[in-house]
Formats: C-alpha cells, structure tokens, sequence
C-alpha cells in the first residue's frame, strides 16, 4: 500500500529552496504563518481545525533511506541536501489558535518558528492538512447552524477527494457540531460517533419490500433504521405500520425510517401523518439525498417532523467553496521582520497574537491583530503548541475539541450566523502592528534604491 504520509508528499520547490538556503548558508531561524486571505461572498466566518494532525505531521516527518535513495536516483539534488534530509527532524516550535476556535481574514492560525530549511519544507504537507480540516469544519458548522437541534450525520467518504478526505471530514465534522459519520474508520481511529442504515440494493435484493426490511431488522436489530422511498415511499410507511407490531413481538423496534429522494418535505409530511395515525409516534424520520445547509435552511423554514439528515457530497467537497485562499508566509528571517508586497497579496510582517473582545452578552464584538508582546484588552487566541519539536501540553479528546467548537461558534454575533453575507466582522490592525509594516516598507525601499 502506497504510504501517503510519507516526507516525500510535498512540492518540488521546497526541496529546490532547501538546497538552496544549505548552499548559500541560510540556517537562521525563520517564522511562517499559514493565514487565510479573504472572506468571500458565501463565508462569514472560518473555523480553525487539523492542529492535532499537523502536530502529529511535524512529530513524525522524516526521510526514509528509501526516499533518499530515490532523491539521489532522480539527479536533482546535491549531497548536502540529501545528508540533510537523511537527519531532518522537526525540531522548532509552534504557535497555534486551539482547534474549534472561529476566525477571520488575516489571522494566523499557526505559526512555525525553526531554522528557516526547516520551516519551509514542511509547508506543503502543513497547507494541505490545515486547509481542508478548516474548510469542511467550516462548512459543517454553517449546516449545524441552519440544522437547529435536528441530528446531522456525515454520509460523504464515497464522494470525497480520497481516502484522506474522507476519513478528514468525519472528525472535522464532528468537531463542527455533527453527530457523527457513516465512515467506520474515523469510528476507530478517532472515536467519531459510526452511523448508518442500509442502501436501496439491499431492498432490491428480495422480490417483497417487507421481507427485506424484517431480514434487515433480525439481521441488525440495534438502532434500526429502514430505507422507504426504493419504491413507493408512502405505500412502504403504511407496511412499517403494519410490520412494526410484529417486530415487536420479536423484541426488535424500528428507530427511524429514512427517505433518499424526492421532495423530502412532503414526503416527510405525509409519512409522519401515516406514522402518528398508525400508533408509530416514536419512529422518527430521517432524511438524506442531495443536501446542503440552503436547503437545511428551507426545511427549517417549512417546520415539517424532519429529525435528522445525512449529507454527503455538499460536505465532503464543500460544494459551493471548494477551496480557501489560504497562505504560509515568511514573516520574519534572522530576526528581521519580512513582508510580501504582492498586489492582492501583501502579507504582514512579525510574529503576531489575535486578542478576541466581547459584549455584555458574551458574544464576539472586535479581534485585534497586532505584533507578539502588544498587549491588549480581550481574550489572546495564539497559544504555544511545540517547542523543540515536541508538543507542550496535553493533546486534548475529540470531545473537548468539539465543545469548544460549540462554545466559539455560540459566541458569534447573530448577523455572522446566517447563509447570508453580513457585515464583515471587524478585525483592528493594531497600532504597533500599522507601524511595524511602515519600517519593514522603509528598509525595503531602501534596499530598492540601492539597487
């Protein structure tokens, strides 16, 4: 089996500059910043997730005498480049926002401190395991929102981009508010909730649709859950009338039914009335089939018996915002701050904190984003994670995780909960942070004359 983690998941250039900075000597200490840029459109706010991940990355990176025999073999690089590889180890430091924690545009979510060969390679890796974890905990937490108290289940492996994918977006949706994940795997290796039901093969499997759903039920009696809509959705409500009786005198109960297709909230509807009519008041629906948080939104508006759904493709591909326009930037080298002065692009310089402020009422009201050290009034969200390459504290459940998720987005302010564009949260660029880009564009255009 192909090992995904292995140190050579990365870009080509990271090891061209490496090289480059071992040649030239470059071996000073230098600080990144992975960020987001902008909020677009359909976004008011981004949830950070993946920390645990990307720690777990930094622990464990290195080159195997395989990779390097391989580097060697392509005709690339150097021998100083390949001794160095064949040592490396993550030996810097990490600063970090606490995963389940809301931000905005600019703020840095991570940051690396390390010898700058150091700090550079581990960019790729770092990029494509906080991006994803943020974009999907973001989107689920937009179809938590809209959900209300309704149960939200994870139906989205098939569809993701690969296996890491899938298996990413069960624990970043759980951490968002999700109940849990069709996914077995994220049951394992994260103690993710495992949910499921059964698909339409299996009704198709038997020449009566009754005989299939009691086949199913003393095959899987816990938890049961029927799929109705194979056929016809309302024809099949009235024979769970009929069959839940005789399942009971098997000691089995029918926990939920779930509809795939068609128009969920008038079958939903109609299938609640047959339900209640039959004696099933406490069978409970369950619908799934092409969902994403608008039109959550529109069955929360339509107040129909839905008690939860399964969403599958919206989620695991964060269909409407496929990607974030996120960035790993230099920020200061030997101990000069750095900045990039790219129209669109311009980074700030520095290492810098986010200090969170709130109303009377405990909600969000202003983030300043100023320099390390500047102190200020609110609440700091940048907390060291690593030092010489190992973490610092406790790694903390999937559960305290995803409470403080809950906590950070019930402290949003109420305009920023909705589908719809708010005003943008304000996030302050400090005093000392303003004259700080000031004297980095000083010296540059300094250096630019000299020139």
């Amino acid at each position: 089996m192909e090992q995904v983690n292995s140190a050579l998941l990365t870009d080509l250039y990271q090891l061209s500059m490496v090289q480059a900075y071992l040649v030239n000597g470059q071996t000073e200490d230098a600080v990144f910043e992975f960020f987001v840029r902008k909020l677009p459109a359909n976004r008011n706010f981004y949830l950070a997730a993946g920390l645990e991940q990307a720690l777990d990355y930094l622990e464990g990176d290195h080159f195997s005498a395989e990779d390097i025999d391989w580097l060697r073999e392509t005709g690339r690089f150097n021998e100083t480049l390949l001794d160095y590889l064949r040592e490396f180890r993550f030996t810097g430091e990490v600063h970090a926002m606490a995963e389940g924690t809301v931000f905005f545009e600019n703020e840095p979510i991570l940051r690396v401190t390390a010898p700058l060969p150091m700090a550079q390679l581990v960019e790729s890796r770092l990029i494509n395991i906080l991006h994803y974890q943020s974009l999907i905990a973001t989107k689920a937490a937009r179809q938590v929102l809209q959900a209300g108290d309704k149960t939200l289940v994870d139906f989205g492996m098939r569809r993701a981009h690969g296996a890491d994918a899938g298996l990413m977006a069960a624990r970043a949706s759980y951490i968002a508010g999700f109940a849990g994940t069709a996914t077995v795997l994220a049951g394992k290796r994260y103690g993710v909730p495992i949910f499921g039901t059964m698909a339409h093969s299996f009704v198709q499997a038997f020449d009566d649709e009754v005989a299939a759903f009691e086949a199913f039920a003393r095959a899987r009696p816990d938890n049961l859950v029927l799929l109705i809509e194979t056929y016809d959705t309302e024809a099949a409500a009235r024979k769970i009338v009929r069959l839940a009786p005789v399942l009971a005198g098997q000691g089995i109960s029918i926990s939920a039914v779930r509809i795939d297709s068609g128009d969920l909230v008038e079958l939903a509807r109609r299938v609640r009335c047959i339900f209640d009519d039959g004696g099933l008041i406490d069978v409970k629906i369950f619908v799934s089939g092409g969902l994403d948080e608008y039109k959550l939104a529109e069955i929360s508006r339509a107040q129909v018996a839905i008690d939860g759904f399964g969403i599958g493709t919206s989620l695991t591909t964060s269909s409407d915002l496929p990607a974030l326009d996120c960035a790993y930037k230099l920020q200061e080298y030997a101990g000069i701050p750095r900045r990039k002065r790219s129209t669109g692009k311009a980074t700030l310089p520095g290492r810098k904190q986010v200090w969170r402020r709130f109303d009377e009422k405990g909600r969000m009201d202003e983030d300043i984003l100023t320099i390390e050290g500047d102190r200020q009034s609110g609440v700091a969200l940048i907390e060291c994670m690593m030092r010489d390459g190992r973490r610092v504290a406790k790694t903390p459940s999937l559960v305290e995780i995803r409470e403080r998720c809950g906590k950070s987005v019930a402290q949003l302010p109420d305009g920023l909960r909705r589908l719809d564009k708010a005003s943008d949260y304000p996030v302050q660029t400090a005093p000392g942070l303003q004259a700080l880009v000031a004297q980095v564009d000083d010296r540059q255009r300094g250096n630019d004359k000299e020139e």
